[in-house]
């Protein structure tokens, strides 16, 4: 128990069997002692200014509506990034890497001496021509 609830004197609550004995059992889950379960439950219900008769669907609304509106900011701006800064860099990339391809050579083939003797034949008849 806290040290300074240690000193104070036990009050008696009346409350029915089957919620004190579920109260018991939730309270080994939380604490080792039941009053300072029932003070972090109590805390709890008074920080988050919610009441155990209210329903708690329109605050969680409010908090979903406000998270999909932060995704829908990120997404923007991750757009935003790709289209100004990733899209042109890799385009920068893909030109400088087009540039640089070395030029493809043609295949040496080789000739049979039937052919060599034909185009030798053929080169000195455009020469006489």
């Amino acid at each position: 128990m806290d040290k300074k609830y240690k000193k104070e004197r036990f009050e008696s609550l009346s409350i029915k069997r089957s919620v004190a004995k579920k109260f018991r059992g939730y309270s080994r889950s939380i604490s080792r002692f039941q009053s300072m379960t029932l003070l972090a439950m109590l805390e709890f219900f008074e920080a988050n200014g919610i009441s155990p008769g209210e329903s708690i669907e329109p605050q969680v609304r409010t908090l979903e509506s406000l998270v999909k509106k932060r995704i829908n900011s990120v997404i923007a701006i991750l757009k935003d990034i790709e289209r100004t800064q990733t899209r042109p860099t890799a385009a920068m990339m893909q030109s400088l890497f087009e540039a640089a391809e070395p030029k493809k050579k043609s295949l040496m083939v080789e000739k049979k001496p039937e052919d060599i003797q034909e185009s030798l034949k053929s080169t000195e008849n455009n020469q006489n021509s």
